[in-house]
């Protein structure tokens, strides 16, 4: 009988520095895990992880005990919370969206509105800022992958999709997620 597997979510923040990622790791690989799945970045001056740990039950509780002293090694504030095994519902196809235009605020609010109201759920986003070629103009791009539900038309969601960015000026892509 396959032994079952125990997940952890950790969350650590705080200020960027070289090693914070070898730390981690290093630290939950001692107690016999592996981190499955993360997202790793530098905000401002703040270093931000999310990662996503798997072991059996004896060696995360190893790692829960592990991160009152990681956080005071590392000056970062550290939370965990366990978790199951994601369930990916059979019923959703995977689609990525790109949008890019001029930086103002509210943009990841829109869209959000555009696909929540649509019973679309949001299942990665990343944005960033950048100056355009050229004239420095402050852009904002946002790439997602979100799930959709097999009962919603995509030709019409993706018309009423364009649409609805052309009335706000934005640039944006809704395509089947590849791979």
């Amino acid at each position: 009988m396959p032994t079952q597997k125990t997940y952890l979510v950790i969350s650590a923040l705080g200020e960027d520095h070289p090693g914070i990622v070898n730390t981690l790791s290093k630290a939950i690989l001692d107690q016999g895990c592996n981190i499955e799945d993360s997202r790793m970045t530098v905000l401002g001056g703040e270093f931000a992880a999310i990662l996503l740990v798997q072991g059996k039950w004896n060696t995360v509780a190893k790692v829960e005990n592990a991160l009152p002293e990681l956080e005071r090694q590392l000056g970062m504030t550290i939370i965990s919370k366990r978790t199951g095994e994601r369930t990916v519902g059979a019923d959703l196809l995977p689609y990525v969206v790109d949008v890019i235009s001029m930086d103002h605020p509210g943009i990841v609010n829109s869209l959000a509105g555009f696909f929540s109201e649509r019973g679309i759920n949001i299942e990665d986003l990343t944005t960033s800022t950048y100056a355009a070629a050229h004239t420095g103009t402050p852009m904002f791009a946002v790439h997602m992958t979100v799930g959709i539900p097999t009962s919603q038309p995509i030709a019409g969601l993706r018309e009423e999709f364009m649409d609805y960015c052309d009335g706000l000026n934005l640039d944006a892509v809704l395509e089947p997620l590849k791979g």
